[in-house]
């Protein structure tokens, strides 16, 4: 795997995005988790990886620095910044159309083979 592997996904900010849509607060400004749904995309896309593996989250440091009305179009990149076996580490960054940093952080993912990983989760609710 390539050490500066990077990619970026953009999404426009939409009502279902908001922190009052998805019960983070009550402002209809982009919701925490939401941009941390997108950074985790991006780190998902920065991966180039073999048939049958995936990988999973495993840890998450996120500032969430401004807020970011409807309308507006976000950018989320993801550089792999340290590879240890199956570990991945990415520095995370999500900004807005105008280049104001909106999210910062670090988001650690574990390679995985993917029917290993499903095998140990078992059936719920018997």
């Amino acid at each position: 795997m390539d050490n500066l592997a990077t990619a970026s996904v953009t999404h426009t900010v939409a009502a279902e995005h908001t922190a009052l849509a998805v019960g983070s607060g009550d402002l209809a400004v982009l919701g925490t988790p939401v941009v941390l749904a997108w950074c985790e995309e991006a780190t998902c896309a920065a991966l180039d990886l073999e048939p049958g593996r995936t990988s999973v989250g495993t840890r998450v440091d996120l500032e969430h620095l401004a807020a970011s009305p409807v309308g507006t179009v976000v950018t989320a990149t993801a550089t792999v910044i340290h590879t240890d076996g199956r570990l991945v580490r990415f520095q995370v960054a999500a900004l807005d159309g105008s280049g104001t940093l909106l999210a910062t952080g670090e988001i650690r993912r574990v390679i995985v083979d993917r029917e290993r990983f499903m095998s140990r989760i078992g059936p719920v609710g018997d």
